[in-house]
């Protein structure tokens, strides 16, 4: 038996720390003890938040050597500058809808579903044919029209903007704002075909007409037009959500179109415009908050006020103008139960309640 051999000794190189590993940076959660990178609005990060917050890249909060990429004539990736509203924290704004990718196809697949089978159900039950005369002329040129307004905004508004935003969260919430608009003018679209095939008497061209020459709708149009050429962001979002859709959209919509269908023997088209106002709602929910955060910020807020001020002065005289001219469609339907006067009230009210819920000061037009 040979003899046991002494254990070889191995050599290691000694470590040698050059600060050119990963982690060797000093950044603002460098020395948390938190799984979260971020604070979550409640005690848990929830799946919205874990996919959105911070997912778009921003030197002021994580990047140590700025923008990683950026535009040919020089601005970073997302430009503060892109608007005129200013705030001492972006990242501060969360969707209260806590809107994401999945939530954009569950939530628009449902409404699909549910309008489709209106629709089937109606011509299963030959639902047109006890519509009066006058109504479905109604249907025929207004709500046809206002299919194009919602297309409008939907490609030239809301698609526009829908990365100028200098937060993941802000476009999100855009993005999901566009493809409720898109969603909505096909719901119209599709019912639009579905009148025209089973209604002799329903033209289902007549909305171009409309839309590009009668007179009450022109303001509405030239409004919808004007919306599209605003290049601030932020400006387009608060005309739009806050001035527009208050004023002239809930105004059609709500104020219309949902109260008189049922007394001229409609049930279908409150279920399809309902589902435009209940994306309303949710898209109001979002832009109410951001523009609370910017009313309220303790360093830009009164400067944030004043530009708000100076919005309206542009956009609420022209929503007006354009709600006033709509008047003459309210007297079309063979049953009217509510009147021009009271409808435009009840919208400014409601227009003042939201302007009151971000501390924007009332504008003068509304008590004229």
């Amino acid at each position: 038996m040979s003899a046991p051999t002494e254990p070889r000794e191995r050599s290691f190189p000694s470590i040698e720390f050059t600060d050119a590993e990963a982690g060797a940076k000093e950044f603002p959660s460098s020395k948390s003890r938190k799984y979260n990178y971020y604070q979550p609005a409640k005690k848990r990060a929830t799946t919205y938040e874990d996919v959105t917050v911070d997912v778009q890249p921003d030197p002021e909060r994580h990047l140590t050597q700025g923008w990683i990429y950026g535009f040919g004539d020089g601005p970073g990736g997302y430009p503060q500058e892109w608007t005129a509203a200013k705030s001492s924290n972006w990242h501060a704004f969360l969707d209260p809808n806590e809107e994401w990718d999945q939530t954009i196809y569950r939530n628009n697949s449902a409404v699909v579903h549910q309008v489709d089978l209106c629709l089937q159900n109606a011509k299963r039950a030959r639902a047109y044919d006890v519509w009066n005369k006058p109504w479905l002329k109604f249907i025929e040129r207004n709500l046809g029209a206002w299919m194009h307004a919602e297309n409008g905004l939907a490609l030239h508004v809301f698609t526009s903007i829908q990365r100028s935003g200098p937060t993941n969260m802000i476009n999100t919430a855009v993005a999901v704002n566009a493809a409720h608009k898109m969603r909505f003018a096909q719901d119209l679209a599709l019912f639009n075909l579905d009148l025209a095939e089973v209604e002799d008497d329903f033209d289902g061209s007549a909305h171009r007409d409309v839309w590009m020459n009668a007179p009450e709708w022109q303001p509405v149009r030239e409004t919808v037009e004007r919306l599209t050429a605003v290049g601030d962001w932020c400006q387009l979002l608060f005309a739009t959500n806050i001035v527009f859709e208050q004023l002239v959209g809930s105004l059609f919509r709500s104020e219309l179109v949902m109260q008189v269908a049922a007394g001229n023997g409609d049930y279908i088209t409150p279920t399809i415009v309902g589902t435009g106002e209940y994306d309303y709602d949710r898209d109001l929910a979002y832009t109410r908050n951001l523009f609370r955060i910017l009313t309220r910020d303790e360093t830009y807020g009164e400067s944030n006020k004043a530009l708000l001020n100076e919005w309206m002065a542009v956009w609420v005289p022209r929503c007006l103008d354009a709600a006033r001219a709509l008047q003459p469609i309210w007297s079309q339907p063979a049953d009217k139960p509510v009147t021009f006067a009271a409808s435009l009230d009840a919208a400014i009210a409601k227009f003042r309640s939201v302007l009151e819920s971000i501390d924007a000061d009332i504008p003068e037009e509304l008590n004229q």
